[in-house]
């Protein structure tokens, strides 16, 4: 990793958490389960990478994920299988239509704000209309994102709720492309302690029935 891509990253780092600690953010479960995952994956897929990419996830990812492979096929579209996911719109269509700024990646948003999954879902649930009739975002002032899940303008508490639950999906899936393999990493320690264990035990008992024929001479 070079220098200037190590201090991008520290600068984006700082501004997110000099942003986030500057509000409040909502601290309710985020999901965990394939199916929200898997329901967050559709969402995101047709509902953000027509802006955003998810360039560090490949689309053989989201088959091991779980993903069927028709749904695959149409969201990949004519790309390879192996290929990253990446905005449908090119960069400088996106500058222009969102006032010079390219709309971020989103692979590693969950661990890139402070507050992690916390901050996504309060960024998506958290658009108002202020007194002047203009959509505002309480947790990214300024932000050129539009309110993709319409929050600000539903009152109906339904909807609401549907709202909240399909925000709460997009965040567990953004949270899992973040660090697709932690599940296995997961499985593979435990594996790893056990093993460690039985080999201590084997250890120990080995070591008792060198001792105890050291004394017996």
């Amino acid at each position: 990793m070079n220098k200037r891509l190590i201090l991008s990253l520290l600068l984006f780092t700082y501004s997110a958490v000099a942003s986030a600690s500057e509000v409040e953010l909502n601290r309710e479960k985020i999901p965990t389960d394939r199916a929200s995952i898997l329901r967050g994956a559709d969402h995101v897929i047709n509902g953000c990478v027509s802006c955003h990419a998810i360039k560090y996830i490949r689309y053989n990812e989201l088959l091991a994920l779980g993903v069927d492979s028709a749904t695959v096929d149409s969201w990949r579209a004519s790309n390879p299988v192996t290929s990253r996911i990446l905005a449908q719109m090119p960069p400088e269509s996106a500058a222009a239509a969102f006032g010079g700024i390219v709309p971020p990646d989103l692979s590693l948003m969950a661990i890139a704000r402070d507050g992690g999954e916390h901050y996504l879902y309060s960024y998506l649930m958290g658009y108002y209309v202020n007194d002047k009739g203009e959509t505002q975002n309480r947790i990214y002032p300024g932000t050129r994102m539009p309110d993709i899940l319409a929050i600000s303008t539903t009152t109906d508490v339904k909807q609401r709720t549907e709202i909240s639950t399909r925000a709460k999906e997009m965040t567990a899936f953004l949270n899992w492309a973040s660090d697709p393999h932690a599940a296995e990493r997961k499985q593979l320690g435990i594996y790893v302690i056990a093993y460690l264990l039985l080999l201590t035990v084997l250890l120990y008992l080995w070591k008792v029935q060198i001792w105890r024929r050291l004394e017996q001479k």
